[in-house]
C-alpha cells in the first residue's frame, strides 16, 4: 500500500513540474503564422543579436559573481571560525540582510555608488556583478555555513599547520576539499539568482537575459518562452550535477579523509 501511495505521489508530483514545461515547449515550437511546427523560436536564441549578447552578459556575470563570492565569502567564514567566533553572529546578520530588503531600495541605495563604479569602469552591464554578489550572499552564506558545520574546521586546521602549511595551503589543500559540496551548492544557486533576476537590471538600464526575454515577449511570444525554458532547463541541469557531485560527498569529514 506504501509503494502504491508513493508511486502515485511521484507521478501527481511529475505531472506539476513537467506538465508546464511541456506546455513551454509546445508553445515554442508552434508556428503561429502558417500552423504547424517550427524550431525558428530556438533558433533565434542565436539568431536574434539582442537576445544572443544577453545571453552571453548574463553568463559572464554569472562566472563573474560566483568568483567573487567565493572569493569573498569562503576565506572570512574560514577566518571568522577559526579567529573570531564572536564576530560570526554579526556576519550572518549582514550576509541575510539582503532578503530583508527589496531590490527597487538596493537600486536606489546603490544609486551613488554606482557613479563612481561607472565612472572607473564604465557603464558596462558587468558591472551588476558587485550588486549580485550582495544579492546571492544569504543563499551563499547558508550552503557553505552548512558545510563548514559539518567537519572539525579547527582540528584540520591545526593539524595541517602542524605540518607545515601556511593558511593558503590550508585554505585551498584542507578545508576547501572538505566543503566543496557546500561550495557547489553556493555556486549553483549563485548562478540561478543571476539568470533568473530582473528588477535590479531593468532598473538599472542594462540589457541581461531576463529584461531581453520581456522586451520579446511583446512582440515574438515563442522565442521568449524558448528562452525561458532554455534558463529552466539550465537550472535543473545545475542541480542534477549538484546531486550528482555530492553523493559521495555528505558524510561528515575526518582528520584521516584529510
Amino acid at each position: 500500500m506504501k509503494k502504491v501511495v508513493r508511486v502515485v505521489l511521484w507521478l501527481v508530483f511529475a505531472l506539476f513540474f513537467l506538465f508546464p514545461l511541456y506546455a513551454m515547449a509546445d508553445f515554442s515550437t508552434r508556428d503561429l503564422i502558417n500552423g504547424g511546427r517550427t524550431l525558428q523560436a530556438w533558433q533565434n536564441l542565436v539568431a536574434d543579436r539582442a537576445l544572443y549578447q544577453a545571453i552571453i552578459i548574463s553568463l559572464l556575470l554569472a562566472v563573474f559573481t560566483v568568483i567573487a563570492m567565493l572569493a569573498v565569502l569562503v576565506p572570512t567564514m574560514i577566518w571568522v571560525r577559526l579567529r573570531a567566533p564572536w564576530a560570526r553572529r554579526p556576519v550572518e546578520f549582514l550576509c541575510l540582510l539582503p532578503l530583508t530588503i527589496p531590490a527597487l531600495v538596493i537600486v536606489v541605495g546603490l544609486k551613488n555608488v554606482y557613479l563612481w563604479v561607472t565612472y572607473f569602469l564604465g557603464e558596462s552591464a558587468l558591472t551588476l556583478t558587485f550588486v549580485y554578489v550582495v544579492l546571492v550572499l544569504p543563499f551563499a552564506y547558508r550552503s557553505i555555513d552548512a558545510a563548514l558545520s559539518a567537519i572539525d574546521l579547527q582540528t584540520l586546521s591545526e593539524a595541517a599547520r602542524s605540518l607545515g602549511a601556511g593558511w593558503t595551503a590550508t585554505i585551498l589543500r584542507v578545508v576547501v576539499p572538505n566543503i566543496w559540496s557546500g561550495i557547489l551548492s553556493a555556486a549553483f544557486i549563485s548562478i540561478a539568482v543571476v539568470l533568473g533576476e530582473y528588477t535590479i537590471a531593468s532598473l538599472s538600464g542594462f540589457q541581461t537575459l531576463q529584461v531581453q526575454i520581456v522586451a520579446l515577449g511583446k512582440t515574438d511570444g515563442p522565442t521568449s518562452v524558448a528562452a525561458s525554458l532554455a534558463v529552466l532547463l539550465f537550472g535543473f541541469g545545475l542541480l542534477l550535477v549538484l546531486s550528482l557531485v555530492t553523493r559521495g560527498r555528505r558524510r561528515p569529514a575526518t582528520l584521516g579523509a584529510a
